[in-house]
C-alpha cells in the first residue's frame, strides 16, 4: 500500500474512531448510540457489544515496545460481566488488563459500558509482538467474558500517530514512574530530616533535610 493510500485509510479509520468514541460516552442501556455501526471492527454476542476495536502499535516501526488494544465494550444485560482476557491471533500472548482504577478485575457494568485505551481509561497492553502484529493488518482478536464467553472479531492494526496518539502505548503507566519512589524512600530513612522538610518530597530528595538536621543537636 502506498503512503498516500495508507494515510487515507488511517484518516478514515480515525474519523470513524472519533465518532464511535463520542457516541460511547453518552450511551446507556437503551441509547440509540448502541445501534451505531462504526467502520472500525464491531460485533456482538448476547448482551455484549464490542465497537471500535483497534490494535495500536508503537509509532516507530522498529520499536520493540508493547502495543495496546483499544475498544468500547457495552453490556446491555442485567448483571455485571468481567472481561477476563484479550488475545491477538498469531502472537501467542495475552494482553495485560487493568481497570481505570488500576486494581482488580475489568468489569463491564450491567446496562453500562467501558472504554479500553486512552489516558484515564481501562487498559489492555500487549507485550511486544512486532513480528506478528504489523501495521495495516486486520488482525483477529478474541475477548473472553465471564458470561458471554469468547467474542472474536478482526481489528485494524494502526501506529500511534496523528489521531491515534492519545490512544497509543505512550498513555500506559511508565515503569520509571514507580521507580522514582526509590530516592524518596532512601531519603526518608532518617525520620527527623523528613519531618523538618514541611512534607515536601522534592526538598528531601535534594538533601536539604540533612542541613536542618545537623543544626538540631546544637540547640
Amino acid at each position: 500500500m502506498s503512503s498516500s493510500l495508507r494515510r487515507g485509510a488511517l484518516a478514515a479509520a480515525a474519523i470513524a474512531f472519533s465518532i464511535a468514541s463520542l457516541a460511547a460516552c453518552g450511551a446507556g442501556n437503551d441509547s440509540q448510540t448502541l445501534e451505531v455501526k462504526p467502520d472500525n471492527a464491531a460485533t456482538s454476542v448476547g448482551n455484549i457489544k464490542i465497537q471500535n476495536a483497534l490494535v495500536i502499535t508503537q509509532p516507530d516501526p522498529k520499536s520493540t515496545g508493547p502495543a495496546v488494544i483499544s475498544a468500547t465494550v457495552f453490556n446491555s444485560g442485567r448483571t455485571d460481566q468481567t472481561l477476563d482476557s484479550i488475545t491477538v491471533d498469531g502472537t501467542g500472548k495475552t494482553a495485560e488488563l487493568s481497570p481505570a482504577s488500576g486494581k482488580g478485575k475489568l468489569t463491564i457494568p450491567a446496562g453500562g459500558s467501558v472504554v479500553i485505551g486512552g489516558k484515564g481509561n481501562a487498559s489492555a497492553v500487549l507485550p511486544s509482538s512486532r513480528e506478528a502484529v504489523q501495521d495495516g493488518n486486520a488482525q483477529k482478536i478474541t475477548f473472553s467474558f465471564s458470561e458471554a464467553g469468547d467474542v472474536s472479531l478482526r481489528a485494524f492494526v494502526v501506529p500511534a500517530e496523528s489521531y491515534f496518539t492519545k490512544w497509543g502505548p505512550s498513555n500506559i503507566p511508565s515503569p520509571s514512574a514507580t521507580g522514582s519512589a526509590s530516592p524518596s524512600t532512601s531519603a526518608s530513612g532518617s525520620p527527623k530530616p523528613s519531618t523538618s522538610v514541611q512534607g515536601s518530597p522534592a526538598a528531601g530528595a535534594e538533601g536539604k533535610p540533612s542541613t536542618t538536621a545537623s543544626k538540631s543537636p546544637s540547640h
